[in-house]
């Protein structure tokens, strides 16, 4: 195994570990980790709200769920040579569960969770739809998910980090709350919101303190979306064996990691969506000088995806176009044609027992195929959703027969916002 440069106390706080990690971006969080180029590492994650989601039926932590803390992530590591203007290659040589656990109180231990938030903390991405907060457990076992909380479907799990990325610089942090402000400013009082400004509350900054962790709390930014750095972009074929090349935007990179996956659908529709949980990665890292203007890469890292995703070979695609429930017609809204294509898949799944929101969580969980099938055509764009057939336990294709009828159980725990 290789040494474990990020270690993680299963029976401590984040804010309690020897080494303490972050919640936002910011240059000045100081790396308490170091690695050279060739090094191979192990850092172990904490799941994204440090233990505050529980292995039961009620969706009442979802709805309570500590907003303003996450992502809990392990970083900044700094990587010996790395400048501003190189590209910084990340191997991912391994990520699973908490290693040597399989049952416990935190996610990762055995198993893991999908949610969807209440509208006013966010929502997910069929907000009106899903208004309030649910909750499914999921468990794993040789490598295999299933819950009590979905019957009849079973899939093998594509971990994968959510999050990773280099630190900002001051100046692309600046860029960052300017843009992000700008657009709140456009509707300030939307709920959910347009973006997530800077918050002091719940930050943790490494081990900053005094007059530095009030400016830096002040400053930083929150780690919700996807940026330059990288971040948090939810691509679920960041699997074993892919090679990142991150934008090197400080000295050091000051790497930084966390939000792991069991499994997930493209698009992360249901938002606190796919199978969160905490385990760790094994990572390998090197750099190339002056990489970012040699290949053109000013912003937004590369990526070769892994080759371990599960094997699905025959699917049920749906399709989506760019007009509203109410018959509204949008020009090439990609966006909402994904929507559309989601709510076609719900809609049938419905037809063989679940609910709707059984069926929203197995496209959030579940290796859904997501695509843009057509940007072109004026003034329909057209997306589509690839369910792969063999994760159920039934007959889910059409036929002349009636539909199976798969018995929902107890359903998925909701607490009304």
């Amino acid at each position: 195994m290789p040494e474990v440069v990020f270690p993680l106390d299963s029976m401590k706080k984040f804010t309690e570990q020897r080494i303490v990690g972050h919640n936002r971006w910011h240059p000045d969080i100081p790396a308490l980790v170091r690695v050279r180029p060739g090094d191979t590492f192990r850092v172990h994650c904490r799941e994204w709200f440090d233990g505050a989601i529980h292995n039961d039926d009620s969706a009442d932590d979802i709805l309570n769920a500590p907003l303003p803390s996450v992502h809990v992530l392990s970083g900044p590591i700094s990587v010996e040579g790395a400048e501003p203007g190189d590209l910084l290659i990340v191997d991912i040589l391994d990520v699973g569960p908490i290693p040597q656990e399989d049952s416990g109180p935190l996610a990762g231990q055995g198993w893991g969770y999908t949610g969807v938030f209440a509208t006013r903390n966010g929502g997910g991405f069929l907000t009106e739809q899903f208004p309030d907060a649910y909750k499914v457990i999921w468990d794993f076992r040789g490598g295999v998910a299933t819950s009590r909380h979905v019957p009849g479907v079973s899939f093998v799990g594509i971990v994968h980090p959510g999050l990773m990325g280099t630190a900002p610089s001051h100046d692309l942090l600046r860029k960052w709350n300017a843009r992000e402000q700008a657009l709140i400013d456009t509707d300030p009082d939307r709920v959910p919101p347009l973006a997530l400004p800077p918050n002091p509350d719940s930050a943790i900054l490494g081990a900053l303190d005094g007059d530095d962790f009030d400016r830096v709390a002040r400053e930083a930014a929150r780690t919700a979306p996807p940026r330059e750095n990288g971040g948090n972009q939810d691509i679920k074929n960041l699997t074993k064996g892919s090679r990142i090349f991150y934008p090197v935007f400080v000295e050091g990179a000051n790497l930084s990691m966390g939000d792991l996956h069991f499994s997930q659908g493209d698009g992360e529709i249901t938002f606190c969506g796919a199978i969160e949980m905490g385990g760790f990665m094994d990572l390998g890292v090197d750099v190339i000088k002056g990489g970012m203007d040699t290949f053109g890469v000013s912003e937004n890292a590369l990526f070769m995806p892994g080759r371990t995703d599960p094997q699905y070979s025959e699917w049920l695609a749906f399709s989506g176009t760019s007009v509203t429930l109410g018959g509204e017609q949008r020009y090439l809204d990609s966006h909402l044609s994904y929507q559309r294509a989601c709510l076609h898949a719900i809609d049938y799944l419905q037809k063989f027992g679940y609910s709707d929101i059984q069926a929203y969580m197995i496209l959030g969980a579940a290796p859904i195929e997501g695509r843009l099938s057509g940007v072109v055509d004026i003034p329909n764009s057209c997306s589509t959703v690839y369910l792969p057939t063999e994760i159920f336990d039934f007959e889910v294709r059409p036929g002349k027969g009636e539909p199976a009828r798969v018995d929902p159980g107890a359903g998925v725990p909701v607490a009304r916002a």
